[in-house]
């Protein structure tokens, strides 16, 4: 297991990433998403990427339906990658690293297993 990323905020603004322009692209595509069809996510920005949080209409992790932490993407120089949160241990955990964003993408909206969609 990888060390779970820093969200130094400090950061933000340093780099390519976050910007507004694939912040819109994240945001666009998930409207394509499988799971949590009822809520509105939303796509925040994170040091080096963009943090994704959804209301828990499942009530699996947030019994209230409150905010969640779903997904943690960021960008490196070797391309993006893409974090699950573990609720349990209150910690990101890497799922996979792609060389496009539209491949982490798909992936995120399928969520066969629900490691993201909980």
């Amino acid at each position: 297991m990888m060390a779970a990323p820093q969200q130094d905020t400090a950061t933000l603004g340093r780099g390519p990433h976050p910007n507004d322009v694939d912040r819109k692209r994240i945001e666009r595509a998930l409207a394509a998403r499988q799971r949590y069809l009822y809520v509105q996510p939303s796509v925040l920005p994170a040091a080096h990427g963009y943090r994704i949080e959804s209301p828990c209409c499942s009530r699996n992790i947030d019994a209230t339906g409150g905010v969640i932490d779903v997904a943690l993407i960021e960008y490196r120089q070797d391309g993006w990658r893409l974090y699950r949160r573990d609720h349990g241990r209150a910690a990101w955990e890497l799922h996979g690293s792609y060389g496009r964003l539209r491949d982490l993408l798909d992936l995120l909206n399928t969520d066969a297993d629900r490691l993201f969609w909980q």
